[in-house]
């Protein structure tokens, strides 16, 4: 019997975890602040608290147990990140950055890509929108794959207006 994947995400208070989440499962109901673990499916939205707070990295720990990848979300609108340098390299599962919330007038994208470069050494990075649909089915498909490589090989297959790999 084969595993099935299971993706966490985590990221800033107000990053678009839930409403991200609630747009990769085709859910019309208003996302709401998360207020502790949400299993959903093959997600894991988890609160912005456990990244904010070096406190709470063990929760994050914890977690990466249950899954095969983690999101690393960085708002385009915000112009820092929350994730010290290097951060996905602490966690032994497979990372993909996911700037959100890119059809925001706001949106500073290439900042965003550098600040997740920083944050994912090795990987890929989709350039999305939960609104516009942009990069939804790229994250789907990223999470269905086991191995680096394999992520790799299908994001060379990706304008890279949506997604790169590093």
């Amino acid at each position: 019997m084969t595993k099935k994947n299971r993706a966490m995400l985590i990221g800033s208070i107000g990053a678009g975890k839930s409403t991200l989440t609630n747009a990769l499962l085709g859910s019309k109901v208003p996302a709401v602040k998360t207020q502790a673990l949400v299993y959903l499916d093959w997600l894991v939205d988890t609160p912005g608290e456990y990244t904010e707070n070096p406190f709470f990295y063990k929760n994050i720990m914890a977690t990466a147990l249950e899954v095969t990848h983690v999101l690393y979300m960085q708002d385009a609108t915000k112009l820092k990140t929350i994730f010290p340098p290097g951060f996905s390299t602490g966690i032994s599962k497979l990372p993909i950055g996911v700037v959100t919330k890119c059809d925001s007038e706001k949106a500073d994208i290439k900042e965003a890509v550098r600040q997740l470069k920083r944050v994912i050494p090795s990987g890929p990075i989709v350039k999305s929108s939960a609104f516009t649909g942009q990069g939804m089915q790229e994250i789907k498909d990223l999470v269905k794959c086991n191995t680096m490589e394999e992520m790799k090989n299908y994001t060379k297959t990706i304008p890279e207006e949506i997604a790169i790999f590093l």
